[in-house]
């Protein structure tokens, strides 16, 4: 089978198209995979680090900060009317001749899921988030398949049969590890407990600072305590620089990174999660049954973060902290109250594990093979 992913520029539109080509690489071996995505994305660097061919359109996200008309939005507009007719879109799908073709939302899948679906391939749409993006909003009526994450996002797209709720597909690596076992793998002690946070690839200012805040603070004093952070790639100098100047380059309990690679076993490690609110995050959060404290990102299309943080709060499932009340030392707060009750901590797990969904993986490759007739 010849499959066609696309989608990128953050890490939570990547992973899934990464999680769907384990997929059908783990139930035909032999099969062909390639990538599409946008230059200056994640993806240049996720994709070929998987051993994956990684092919570039020309797509430009709409800045909902700027007014409508400014030559940025202009440009973006040209790009989404023209890019799906471009040559190198167009030869690129004919170069691959793929079966079938998947997209994981986010501007940079706009133009090779409009130009396969106007060229009679089979395509599927794989939307995370519980307030589906622009781009599937407009390829719903063009693709052959939507699989979405949230029941409620049915009603945020035209309810057809064509939209199928099957939950999230993970990357093979969630999962495969015991807590003691990453423990051991990384080196932690048994009485140590392991926070684990980060803001995005990308990063997150504001996360990054209030993080920094609670090292400072809490972290570097907490008795048996290492608290890891990954400031994302953007933010890693200013926050590096930060993290030296509050002198917790000399504490071995806080630990700086750029960006997590090794993110399946840091995070069956870890005691407790801080991370955006990401819907890619929280299914591997509720597969590995970790507690976790969930700051969404305000700046996301249609708030979709706050909803999908909302959603596991409203049962007992994570805690939800506004961006907004960070400076007022909440997530330092947060944290303590999670580390200091183990009742607490427990009923977490346990609240959280009643999102995860086992059959994921297995909903979306058969669904495949109707689309391809195999």
């Amino acid at each position: 089978m010849r499959v066609l992913l696309t989608g990128g520029g953050t890490a939570g539109h990547i992973n899934p198209a990464l999680a769907i080509a384990e997929i059908v690489l783990k139930e035909d071996p032999n099969s062909e995979i390639a990538f599409v995505g946008i230059r200056g994305g994640k993806e240049e660097d996720l994709v070929p680090r998987e051993g994956f061919a990684l092919h570039f359109v020309k797509s430009k996200g709409i800045d909902r900060k700027k007014k409508k008309w400014s030559p940025q939005n202009l440009h973006a507009y040209w790009l989404a009317l023209t890019s799906p007719y471009s040559p190198n879109t167009v030869r690129i799908i004919k170069k691959f001749r793929p079966d079938i073709v998947i997209g994981t939302g986010g501007y940079a899948c706009w133009p090779i899921m409009a130009a396969a679906a106007r060229m009679g391939i089979p395509t599927a749409l794989h939307e995370s988030n519980a307030m589906p993006g622009l781009a599937v909003r407009r390829l719903q009526n063009k693709v052959d398949l939507v699989w979405i994450n949230f029941e409620d996002t049915k009603a945020r797209l035209n309810e057809s049969e064509l939209v199928k709720k099957v939950g999230n597909p993970l990357r093979q690596g969630f999962g495969a590890y015991s807590y003691a076992e990453a423990r051991r793998m990384l080196g932690i002690a048994p009485e140590t407990k392991l926070v684990l946070s980060f803001g995005g690839s990308q990063g997150a200012e504001n996360v990054n600072s209030a993080v920094l805040e609670m090292m400072r603070s809490y972290s570097s004093k907490a008795p048996n305590l290492l608290h890891v952070h990954a400031s994302g790639q953007r933010d890693y100098e200013n926050t590096r620089a930060r993290f030296v100047e509050m002198g917790l380059d000399q504490c071995s309990q806080c630990v700086l990174k750029e960006y997590i690679y090794d993110m399946p076993i840091q995070m069956a490690a870890a005691d407790l999660v801080i991370s955006r609110a990401g819907a890619m995050t929280l299914s591997e959060l509720a597969h590995m049954k970790k507690a976790c404290i969930l700051i969404p990102s305000p700046h996301v299309a249609d708030d979709h973060q706050y909803l999908n943080a909302k959603a596991l709060a409203d049962q007992g499932a994570a805690i939800l902290v506004e961006e907004k009340t960070l400076a007022t030392n909440t997530l330092t707060k947060a944290a303590e109250s999670v580390l200091a009750s183990a009742t607490k901590h427990a009923k977490m797990q346990e609240a959280i594990a009643a999102f995860a969904d086992e059959s994921v993986n297995k909903q979306i490759w058969n669904h495949i093979l109707q689309l391809t007739k195999r």
